[in-house]
């Protein structure tokens, strides 16, 4: 195939959806969703990913991507959110990612925390938070870059959309089958959590990232120290929410 039937390839897909789209109604692992993406765009992003390292979130780590996948550099234009592509694919695929190797970093064995939580599910819920903030590890030094592009106003959605996907696939693979308000509390609480201690990381000069590591079993023990204190669902999502709204707003979004 001549690169200008790849290229035309690539803009006719990119006509009918550019964005990184995963839509899933309930959770299920037996059959594989299939790619929002077209194999040309996922080629362009994953290669340009590995570029990030070097030239940040950025359109030149975006071109080097299309070049390593065999296009020319134009059809790198052909992603209308530009470099934005590239930090939405990285949430993405690592956000997925926490299915595929969940097993050895979780526990399904039934003990309960004194605030009434089965512990396995605390465990699991910090083991794979901990896993997903290691998957920004090689790009850490780049990722105030991303938080800036989504912090923009035009990219407010994906980023509240992309931060509660997290903390949902986090509790369901981590075992969590509340069926109450706690549902809600949970994850908006997890997705405060996480936004601070991601931002927290971005600064983070300790050996393998102690720091942060030590600064998220603080923040998941004062979580649940609050709930237990508090009790009241009503208070403790007023709590988790204002929690919330703090830490995007220390991620720059003006909310």
């Amino acid at each position: 195939m001549s690169r200008y039937r790849a290229l035309t390839r690539v803009r006719c897909s990119s006509s009918r959806q550019t964005s990184i789209q995963q839509v899933r109604p309930y959770h299920s692992y037996e059959h594989d969703l299939p790619s929002p993406l077209s194999p040309a765009e996922n080629a362009i992003l994953a290669a340009g990913i590995s570029h990030v390292p070097t030239h940040g979130f950025t359109t030149t780590a975006l071109i080097n991507g299309a070049r390593d996948a065999g296009y020319i550099d134009v059809s790198a234009n052909l992603f209308p959110s530009g470099a934005f592509s590239l930090v939405k694919y990285h949430l993405v695929t690592q956000r997925l990612a926490l299915a595929q190797n969940r097993t050895s970093s979780t526990t399904r064995e039934p003990t309960e925390h004194r605030t009434g939580e089965p512990t396995n599910v605390l465990h699991n819920v910090r083991a794979l938070t901990l896993k997903r903030l290691r998957a920004n590890e090689i790009i850490i030094h780049r990722w105030q870059e991303a938080l800036a592009l989504l912090a923009m106003p035009k990219h407010i959605p994906d980023s509240l959309r992309e931060l509660a996907l997290l903390s949902d696939e986090i509790h369901f693979l981590a075992g969590d089958k509340s069926v109450d308000t706690s549902w809600y509390t949970k994850r908006a609480g997890l997705s405060a959590i996480y936004a601070s201690t991601e931002l927290f990381m971005t600064q983070d000069q300790s050996a393998n990232f102690k720091e942060t590591e030590d600064f998220l079993d603080r923040r998941l023990e004062a979580a649940q120290g609050l709930k237990s204190m508090i009790g009241d669902t009503g208070k403790w999502a007023g709590v988790q929410a204002m929690s919330l709204v703090s830490g995007l707003r220390s991620k720059g979004l003006r909310i």
